[in-house]
């Protein structure tokens, strides 16, 4: 069961006893260590099948996780998601509980919002609907009562979709009419079988006792209302192990959050805590990049950041490319992927990544006209969303009206003649502030209207009958059916995939990061967004961006912040040119305090392999070590090893010796400031460091004792 499994894999897959906290990095093989960890607890008899709950996010990775236990011989695990898991719970006890049968779970909570915001004469379009709902939903996941949501949204920044008053009042509707009809949603699956098992303690024992084992992946997108069943599935029992990663904080605007994972050590202390940083996805130089995005993080999640470290062999660099327009980064991104196609990488192996769905237009034509097959990933193709449809009615009638229509009476050109129409159907010249479904609508309306602008460019004195025949072609040529294809795909939508080639499009200030990204938090967010984009991919990676919406345009856009340092050419964040400090520097309180990337103490470049960040230095720049020291350190290293019953790496590596060998630190604060060497380590191994280079014999195990 343990065949196959690295060190630090098997560490988990051993850990079967007490609290284990598992920080699993991009492409690291999670899921295969959490799997054989369960088996090999079954097969050794210290885990009862029946008694274990493994819970996840979605049903995809619930199923995957079903399949590779039943294969590995404990099919009888429960792997289920939250959701899931609490309703089979609700279901079972609510005769005992409450009496009765259970009320009706609505599939879709969406018309009763509708009618809850109508009964308080409140308007809402489809899109706003959309948005009051998720609202709603956030609300509940965040144990937010309808009262208190105003005070919520200003304590948590949140943009609102409507006036949280507003909000607060349909909300206390929808609870009310769902009282009334004896109906119950998602979220208060969650809520009463919560309520159930702190209201009735004989329960929550018999929950108890059939499940004694718990293990939750993706343990950072776990909401309170989540973490609080958890708890009460635990009682006061510590048999769990969490798997996440902080650096893929992703979906806090559903209410998720990291802070669970990042206070595990606080809540646990006797926690076992196991790192995978040996990245099996992709290549060293996917790997380099993706350290280097991290490196320049700011924030709690920053400071629990990983190292990934590549198992794979070398590939080809990352691919940077600035072009003039959209249409000619699409064009060149299409290209691209034909020449990937014709060398070998099948069509299915291929992404396109973006940051919003109104992105996904001009790559779908720029695909067609390219004749390469797509597939849209958690959207629909951009001419069969419903606001485009509805926008191309308009725009056919009004063509057809032709000077009859008094919409058009003061549009002079075809570009104020779709702006005139469009305005009809929710366009503005400004955006809605936040995201959500108001936004998404608004970004389809205003790529329509960039449509038109960049039609009359090419064709001056065309008409709108001209447009509407240019849409309804471009409409046709997408409509074509496809087979295996290249994935078009949110960034969002693309957590938990991987390819062998991905293209990362539009990247530019306002769209990476999100123009309305407003507080440092929420520029992290989008920071950890392009991180699991960029981890997404096994071995071919091209980052784009043009400087100009359209042809001939104006060149005033500027590539994403988060490329500085380390695109060619471009500065590091906070540097003051070659030699500057970068990396880690103290605060007044002795805590690490990351600021921007590490720069290289001899040449000044920006360092982004693990192992050169250790050392502060390229690896092929000229080195002061005291090599005399280093075999000292790497003799008292084995020693130690020895003595704990570890491998040595576990003491310090290689690299971390290195970098203590020519800085050869005299004091505790000049040690503490060595990659490598964190605050346990310190503690338990650096009186001996200290000892060493200092040219004295450090003191044995039993005197230390």
């Amino acid at each position: 069961m343990l065949d196959g499994l690295d060190p630090e894999q098997r560490e988990v897959a051993t850990a079967l006893h007490g609290p284990v906290c598992v920080l699993a990095g991009a492409g690291t093989g999670k899921t295969r260590a959490i799997t054989h960890r369960i088996a090999y607890g079954v097969r050794a008899g210290i885990l009862q099948p029946a008694s274990v709950l493994a819970v996840t996010f979605t049903n995809r990775a619930a199923g995957e996780m079903r399949g590779r236990l039943r294969q590995l011989g404990a099919g009888g695990v429960q792997a289920r998601t939250f959701h899931s898991a609490a309703l089979r719970q609700l279901q079972y006890f609510w005769p005992k509980a409450v009496g009765g049968d259970l009320p009706r779970l609505l599939e879709r909570k969406i018309q009763l919002v509708a009618e809850a915001a109508a009964r308080c004469r409140v308007r809402l379009d489809r899109n706003e609907l959309r948005d009051v709902t998720s609202e709603i939903e956030w609300a509940k996941v965040t144990q937010t009562v309808p009262a208190d949501y105003p005070a919520e949204v200003a304590k948590s920044l949140r943009e609102a979709p409507r006036d949280p008053a507003e909000i607060s009042q349909i909300y206390a509707m929808y609870e009310q009419l769902k009282r009334d009809r004896a109906a119950i949603d998602f979220e208060d699956v969650l809520l009463l079988t919560v309520g159930i098992l702190q209201d009735r303690h004989d329960i929550a024992e018999q929950v108890r006792r059939q499940y004694q084992h718990f293990v939750v992946d993706e343990y950072q997108d776990v909401s309170p209302l989540q973490q609080r069943l958890l708890d009460l599935w635990l009682g006061d029992r510590d048999s769990l192990c969490v798997v996440g990663d902080a650096s893929q904080t992703i979906y806090s605007f559903t209410g998720a959050t990291p802070d669970h994972l990042l206070n595990f050590r606080t809540r646990h202390p006797d926690a076992t805590v196991v790192k995978l940083v040996r990245d099996y996805r992709s290549t060293p130089q996917v790997v380099h990049l993706a350290n280097g995005l991290l490196g320049q993080a700011r924030g709690r999640a920053a400071e629990h950041r990983l190292e990934l470290v590549s198992q794979r062999d070398p590939g080809p660099e990352p691919a940077y490319v600035e072009y003039g327009d959209e249409p000619a980064e699409a064009e060149g991104t299409a290209r691209r992927i034909r020449d990937l196609i014709a060398a070998g990488v099948p069509a299915g192996e291929i992404a396109v990544l973006y940051r919003i769905n109104a992105q996904s237009e001009v790559y779908e034509q720029a695909l067609a006209d390219a004749g390469v097959p797509y597939q849209l990933r958690g959207a629909e193709r951009f001419f069969e969303r419903q606001e485009v449809r509805e926008a191309g009615v308009a725009l056919r009638g009004a063509a057809r009206a032709g000077g009859n229509d008094s919409l058009l009476d003061d549009a002079e050109d075809l570009p104020s003649q779709v702006r005139a129409v469009l305005s009809t159907k929710g366009w503005t010249t400004e955006p809605p502030a936040g995201s959500g479904a108001v936004r998404d609508r608004w970004e389809s309306l205003a790529a329509l209207v960039r449509l038109a602008e960049d039609f009359a460019r090419a064709k001056p004195g065309a008409t709108l009958a001209n447009l509407v025949t240019e849409l309804d072609e471009r409409a046709a040529a997408q409509h074509a059916p496809t087979v295996q294809g290249v994935t078009l795909a949110s960034l969002h939508s693309a957590k938990g995939l991987e390819w062998d080639a991905v293209f990362l499009v539009g990247l530019t200030e306002g769209m990476m990061p999100i123009t309305y990204a407003k507080t440092d938090e929420q520029v992290e967010e989008e920071r950890r967004l392009l991180y699991v984009g960029v981890t997404r991919a096994r071995l071919h990676l091209c980052l784009s961006w043009a400087l100009s919406r359209a042809p001939g345009g104006r060149a005033s856009r500027r590539p994403s912040r988060f490329l500085n340092g380390l695109r060619p050419g471009s500065a590091a964040p906070g540097s003051r040119g070659a030699g500057g400090t970068g990396g880690v520097e103290r605060g007044s309180g002795g805590k690490r305090k990351r600021r921007g990337p590490v720069l290289c103490r001899v040449c000044g470049k920006t360092l982004t392999d693990a192992g050169e960040m250790k050392l502060m230095r390229c690896e092929d720049c000229p080195s002061d070590m005291d090599e005399a020291l280093y075999e000292r350190l790497r003799e008292w290293r084995s020693d130690r090893a020895k003595e704990l019953g570890q491998p040595a790496y576990c003491v310090f590596t290689d690299k971390t010796l290195m970098a203590i060998a020519e800085a050869v630190p005299g004091t505790e604060g000049e040690l503490a400031g060595i990659s490598g060497v964190g605050g346990r380590k310190l503690e338990r191994f650096g009186t001996d460091v200290l000892a060493i280079c200092a040219g004295e014999e450090p003191m044995e195990a039993d005197e230390e004792d």
